[in-house]
C-alpha cells in the first residue's frame, strides 16, 4: 500500500483521490503554502476539487498531526508537512516562511533547555514547542532599500 495512503488509514482518515493529492502536495513542498495555494496549484489536476474540500482536508491532517498549522499574521495560516521540530522565520512583510531545518546540537540543546525552563517556572510539564523568528526577508529588506 502507498505510504501517503497508509498514513491517512493509521490516523483514521479516510483514502480519496482528493485526500491524497493535498497530502502528497504538501508532503512535496518546501513553500508553507496556504489553503488557497494549495487549491490553485491542484484545481487543475483535480478538477472535482473545491477550496471547502481542501480546507477540510487540511483541518483533518492538522487534527491528526500530520501537518503543521501555523498564522503568518493577519490571519493568513500556512502549512508544513515536516511535522519535526524546527524553527521558521516568517517575513512579516510578503508572509515568505522558511524553515530553519537541522539545528546543531548546541541549538537544539539550547531551545530544549529553553523550553524546559519555562514550562517548569510554571508547573506545565512540556510536551511540544513552536520556535518561529518574525521580521523582514532578505527579498524585502532589498525592496526597502
Amino acid at each position: 500500500m502507498n505510504t501517503l495512503a497508509a498514513n491517512l488509514k493509521q490516523n483514521h482518515l479516510k483514502v480519496t483521490p482528493q485526500r491524497l493529492a493535498i497530502y502528497s502536495y504538501l508532503i512535496n513542498t518546501t513553500a508553507h503554502p496556504s489553503v488557497e495555494t494549495i487549491y490553485n496549484d491542484l484545481k487543475e489536476e483535480h478538477p472535482s476539487l473545491s477550496l471547502a474540500t481542501v480546507y477540510k482536508t487540511v483541518a483533518s491532517l492538522r487534527d491528526a498531526h500530520l501537518v503543521t498549522e501555523f498564522n503568518v499574521g493577519e490571519d493568513s495560516h500556512r502549512y508544513d508537512a515536516n511535522t519535526s521540530f524546527h524553527p521558521h522565520l516568517i517575513c512579516t512583510r510578503c508572509h515568505c516562511v522558511v524553515d530553519y531545518l537541522n539545528p546543531t546540537a548546541l541549538e537544539s540543546s539550547a531551545l530544549s533547555n529553553l523550553r524546559n525552563q519555562i514550562a517548569e517556572k510554571k508547573g506545565f510539564h512540556a510536551e511540544a514547542q513552536e520556535f518561529d523568528i518574525y521580521g523582514i526577508c532578505p527579498d524585502c529588506q532589498s525592496k526597502e532599500n
